[in-house]
C-alpha cells in the first residue's frame, strides 16, 4: 500500500504533484491547517503532514497521529510543531534550511541599503508631494565595516553580498574555523570586537537560550556611535525595549527589522522611530523561495516514506538517499545486536558501550546507533524507534559512549556492543556478510558465527558433557523444530553459550525443563525484527 501524506497547508500545485510522480497517495486540503478539530480527527490515516506555519503541530495532534512517520516543515522555521512531542512518537520532523537562504539573505541586504539611504521614509514623503530632499541625508555603504553575527549558511551569504558591494566584513560565530573565514573572505572577531568595530550589524543566528537577547542593553551600549542593526534572523534575538532606547539617544542610528517577538507585531517600541524600517516577516516571501521549499520538502518526504532516506531532519541523523540502501543492511545489524542484548539482560543498565570496527566505523554511525539503542530499548519500550531511542536513554540517564577503529580482525567490519548493568558486563558482536543478512560473531568474548533468525533461543551455561543432546531431546520432545544450532565456549569446563535457531517459540514449560538442568545458567526466548 502507498505511503499517505496530508498537505494541509498552501503548497505549490508542482509540490503535490511530486508526491503523486513518486507514487505518493497524496491528500491535498491547502486550508485544513486552520480547522484545528478536523485535522485532530483524521490526522491518524497518514504516514506523513506536510505543512507550512498556518498548521500547529501540537503535542495533541501528534498524539492522535496514531501511523505519522514524519512531518514535513516547508521552511526553516519549526515553531509550529512540538519537536519535543514529534521525537518521544518517534515520527521524524523535517525543515528545509535552504530553500530560502538566498531570498533571507537578500531581504536583509535591501534593509540594510533601505536603512542606509532612509527610503521608506523620502519614499513616504515624496508621495505626499513634499520635497524633503535635504531631509534624507543617507550615508554610503561602501568602504563600511559590517558585522555579521552567525556566518552559517544564510549569514555566508550575506557576507558574500556585502563583499561585492566593497564592504568590509567582520563576523562572529562560535562555529565559524579560521579556514573557513577565510574562505568566505570575513576576519572572525569575538562579539565585543564586532560591537567595537561594526557601522552596520545583521543577525544570522537561530533562537537558543545562548543567542536570545543577545543584542541586549549591555551588548548596544559597546557598539560604535551611529551603527545601523538589521534583524532578519528571529524576533527576541534583539532588546526590542533597549535598541528603542538606544536610537532615542542616538547610540544607534537606524534599523530594519523584518523580524519581531511577538508577532504578528501589531505593536513594538520600534514603531514610528525614525529611520526604521519595518517589514511583516517578509524574509522568504519571494515567489522562488515560496516554491523551492515546497518543492524540496516533496522530495525530502517522498525519499523517506520510499527509500528510508532522512535530509534534513531536526530530530534524526541524516541519511543520504545513495547511501540509504548500502546502510540498510547495517542498521538492521545494529537494530538486532540492541535486541539481543535488550532481551537478555535483566538488570538496569547504566551504561552502553558501541565499538564500530573496520569499513563500519567509515558509515553513518550516528544513524547505526540509534537502530542499536531503538533494538535495545524496545524489550521495555515497545512503541520506540531512531528517533525516539536516543532521547529515551538520555532520560533514563544511562551513559553512551561510542569508538570508532580501523580494521582489527578477520572481519572487514563488525559492530560491538558492551551493556553494564549494575551486575555484570554483557557484549555482543556482529557483522553483515555478502548476503546482507545479519551474524552474531561474538557472545560474551566466546566467538561463534549464527545466523540470525525471528525466533531463537539463547542459553548460558556451564561446559559439561551431554549438553546438546540434553537441548535438543527437551526441545524435540516439545515439538520445537531447531532450525539451526550454534554454540562456543570459552574454554574446556568453562562457560559455554547456544543460540539455537528455531520454528517457533518454546513455551514457558519447555523454559522451566530447560533450566531444571543444574549446568544451564539462563534460557532465553529471543524475537528478532528480521524477515
Amino acid at each position: 500500500m502507498a505511503p499517505r501524506v496530508l498537505v494541509s497547508d498552501a503548497l505549490s500545485e508542482a509540490a503535490v504533484q511530486i508526491f503523486k510522480d513518486r507514487g505518493i497517495d497524496v491528500d491535498f486540503q491547502p486550508k485544513l491547517g486552520k480547522d484545528k478539530e478536523k485535522l485532530l480527527e483524521i490526522i491518524g490515516q497518514y504516514d506523513g503532514l506536510a505543512i507550512r506555519s498556518a498548521t500547529k503541530a501540537t503535542e495533541k495532534l501528534i498524539e492522535a497521529a496514531t501511523n505519522l512517520k514524519v512531518i514535513g516543515r516547508a521552511g526553516i522555521g519549526v515553531d509550529n510543531v512540538d519537536i519535543p512531542a514529534a521525537s518521544r512518537r518517534g515520527i521524524i520532523v523535517m525543515n528545509t534550511p535552504f530553500g530560502n537562504s538566498i531570498t533571507t539573505a537578500e531581504h536583509a541586504v535591501s534593509l540594510m541599503l533601505a536603512v542606509a539611504r532612509q527610503i521608506p521614509a523620502a519614499d513616504t514623503s515624496t508621495q505626499a508631494g513634499k520635497w524633503e530632499k535635504s531631509k534624507f541625508m543617507g550615508v554610503e555603504i561602501t568602504g563600511k565595516t559590517l558585522g555579521v553575527i552567525g556566518a552559517g549558511n544564510i549569514g555566508s551569504i550575506v557576507c558574500d553580498r556585502a563583499i561585492g558591494l566593497k564592504m568590509n566584513v567582520i563576523a562572529y560565530d562560535p562555529f565559524l574555523s579560521q579556514e573557513r573565514a577565510e574562505k568566505i573572505g570575513v576576519t572572525k572577531v569575538e562579539l565585543d570586537e564586532l560591537l567595537a568595530k561594526a557601522d552596520f550589524i545583521t543577525l544570522h543566528v537561530p533562537m537558543t537560550d545562548k543567542t536570545r537577547g543577545i543584542l541586549n542593553a549591555a551588548a548596544l551600549a559597546k557598539t560604535k556611535k551611529g551603527v545601523r542593526i538589521i534583524n532578519c534572523a528571529r524576533g527576541g534575538l534583539v532588546d526590542e525595549a533597549a535598541l528603542a532606547e538606544a536610537i532615542k539617544s542616538g547610540q544607534v542610528a537606524g534599523a530594519g527589522f523584518d523580524v519581531f517577538e511577538t508577532e504578528p507585531a501589531t505593536e513594538s517600541p520600534l514603531f514610528g522611530l525614525p529611520n526604521v524600517v519595518c517589514t511583516p516577516h517578509l524574509g522568504a516571501s519571494t515567489t522562488e523561495a515560496q516554491e523551492n521549499v515546497a518543492l524540496q520538502v516533496a522530495d525530502q518526504m517522498s525519499d523517506y516514506l520510499l527509500k528510508g532516506a532522512v535530509t534534513n531532519a531536526i530530530n534524526m541523523p541524516s541519511i543520504s538517499a545513495d547511501e540509504a540502501p548500502r546502510l540498510k543492511p547495517v542498521i538492521k545489524l545494529a537494530e538486532v545486536l540492541g535486541e539481543f542484548a535488550g532481551q537478555v539482560t535483566e538488570n538496569a543498565i547504566k551504561e552502553v558501550e558501541v565499538l564500530y570496527d573496520g569499513n563500519f566505523a567509515q558509515m553513518n554511525t550516528t544513524a547505526l546507533t540509534s537502530a542499536l539503542l531503538a533494538g535495545l530499548l524496545r524489550p521495555l519500550v515497545a512503541d520506540v524507534n531512531m528517533v525516539s531511542a536516543p532521547i529515551m536513554l538520555k532520560d533514563k540517564g544511562i551513559i553512551l559512549q561510542e569508538t570508532k577503529r580501523d580494521k582489527s580482525g578477520v572481519y572487514d567490519g563488525y559492530i560491538k556492543l558492551t551493556i553494564t548493568t549494575e551486575k555484570q558486563t554483557r557484549s555482543v558482536a556482529g557483522t553483515v556478510f555478502s548476503d546482507g543478512k545479519p551474524r552474531f560473531i561474538q557472545i560474551k568474548g566466546i566467538n561463534m558465527d549464527a545466523d540470525v533468525g525471528r525466533h531463537m533461543v539463547y542459553i548460558s551455561n556451564t561446559d559439561v558433557p551431554g549438553m546438546i543432546g540434553f537441548m535438543g531431546t527437551t526441545l524435540g520432545q516439545a515439538g520445537v523444530n531447531i532450525a539451526n544450532f550454534q554454540l562456543g565456549r570459552d574454554n574446556e569446563g568453562g562457560d559455554a553459550i547456544a543460540l539455537l535457531y528455531v520454528d517457533e517459540q518454546p513455551s514457558d514449560e519447555v523454559l522451566d525443563k530447560l533450566l531444571a538442568n543444574e549446568a544451564i545458567k539462563q534460557a532465553k526466548p529471543l524475537e528478532f525484527s528480521v524477515e
